[in-house]
């Protein structure tokens, strides 16, 4: 245990380790991380570069990271080398685990003991809304995009607690508009405030760090479920200033499926008590009537853990990195903005997400008053190839596009021609 605690190296990422894919590996790209130099090479170059280093088929677009995100192939075959070498020597690989965890919480603006490892942002979400011990009466203020992750956990607590859920819509045009529906939800019972940081259905990005002093200045507690914004743009956990987060690495991230983080402020971890706790929680335990939780917020950790998808996580956010999360972030916006002028230029097209860059990412929703959004999604996946997703939450009955440093100016072009095809326009 005390190596465990803090035997820290930099693991290598790009390991080949093709022969564990199978023969369809023989003729892939090569998986080194390295990339150009940006500016070295035209930037269609350059993202071209980024494309060859995932395992996508060419046969269809992809277009669907809200819902999940490929692994980039140096973090998806150092994974699978890992895994092997030790199943063949049968060991956990713990330590692989705490040497992940100070790149992770960096990358994200934290310090490694506000960090634990999870499955995903559901299990996050669940953690704090169990943990927080709310009683009959306590209100939560909560987005009415909240995916099912984020908001069932809230829905057992009303079950369970008789707590009260309370509901703002996230679509205002404006940042100023979505804390004034904040601010309107919250009542002198309210205890939490949770927001999605990006809303699955329609790409909104919420203005966090004022959501914070909102929530903060009327005794709240702020937690963010941040599964659509984790790789998607810059993250500094300490600036935004939220009390607890939770994240999927399985959709922007591009880190293996099964794999998530949630954070918790140093200075409220005892607020939150563990619901899930075992083996590696402890700082110490004698039966039949002592246990003392370790002091940080690896307690909301258990048992032996998958050591190669956490380090996973470690070596996902050190390929977006090497891209580096702030040009993630304008190819992100350059994608849908191209997107957005495509579709609002044909007849019976509305864009649902909001036109302001301040609050939205790279996801871009929209319908056609032509034709149902099913007929529609249906024609576009059938004839032209494109993985999209269909939004029926809200009853917006709209088509979602997910636009990551994967995709191209081309394959946005196939949407709009698409679109354009299928409609007859």
């Amino acid at each position: 245990m005390a190596n465990r605690r803090s035997f820290i190296k930099n693991a290598a990422l790009a390991v080949p380790g093709l022969a564990v894919l199978g023969e369809s590996a023989l003729t892939a790209p090569p998986t080194s991380l390295t990339l150009p130099t940006w500016g070295s090479v035209p930037a269609n170059d350059y993202w071209d570069e980024v494309r060859a280093r995932y395992a996508l088929s060419d046969h269809r677009a992809y277009m669907n990271t809200g819902g999940l995100g490929p692994c980039p192939r140096p973090v998806l075959d150092r994974y699978l080398e890992l895994t092997n070498e030790l199943q063949t020597v049968s060991e956990t690989g713990h330590r692989y685990i705490e040497e992940a965890r100070e790149p992770v919480a960096s990358f994200f603006g934290a310090n490694a003991s506000e960090i634990s490892f999870t499955r995903n942002a559901t299990e996050g979400n669940a953690t704090i809304a169990s943990g927080l011990g709310l009683n009959a009466g306590h209100e939560i203020v909560i987005d009415s995009h909240a995916h099912p992750g984020g908001a069932i956990p809230w829905l057992n607590q009303l079950k369970a607690n008789g707590i009260v859920v309370r509901l703002f819509d996230p679509d205002a045009p404006t940042a100023a508009g979505i804390l004034e529906r904040i601010e309107e939800a919250i009542t002198p019972r309210t205890r939490v405030v949770q927001i999605s940081h990006v809303t699955a259905p329609t790409g909104i990005l919420l203005p966090a760090k004022a959501i914070a002093d909102l929530a903060h200045s009327h005794g709240c507690w702020f937690h963010i479920d941040g599964a659509q914004s984790a790789g998607m743009l810059p993250i500094d956990l300490h600036q935004i200033g939220c009390d607890s987060w939770a994240t999927s690495g399985h959709k922007w991230l591009g880190a293996p499926h099964g794999t998530g983080i949630l954070y918790i402020r140093r200075d409220r971890l005892n607020e939150v008590l563990p619901t899930e706790i075992g083996a590696y929680s402890d700082a110490g335990y004698s039966l039949p009537d002592h246990l003392d939780y370790i002091d940080t917020s690896r307690r909301h950790e258990s048992g032996t853990r998958n050591a190669p998808l956490v380090e996973g996580v470690q070596n996902a956010c050190t390929f977006i990195s090497e891209i580096g999360i702030a040009r993630v972030r304008e190819r992100g916006l350059e994608l849908t903005s191209a997107l957005r002028a495509g579709l609002e230029s044909i007849p019976s097209v509305q864009v649902l997400t909001p036109e302001d860059e301040a609050i939205r990412g790279s996801i871009l929703t929209f319908k056609s008053s032509n034709m149902s959004y099913s007929d529609l999604n249906k024609a576009l996946s059938t004839e032209h190839k494109l993985r999209l997703r269909v939004v029926t939450e809200v009853n917006l009955n709209a088509i979602r596009v997910s636009l990551h440093v994967f995709n191209s100016m081309h394959e946005v072009e196939r949407v709009i021609e698409g679109v354009r095809s299928v409609l007859d326009v």
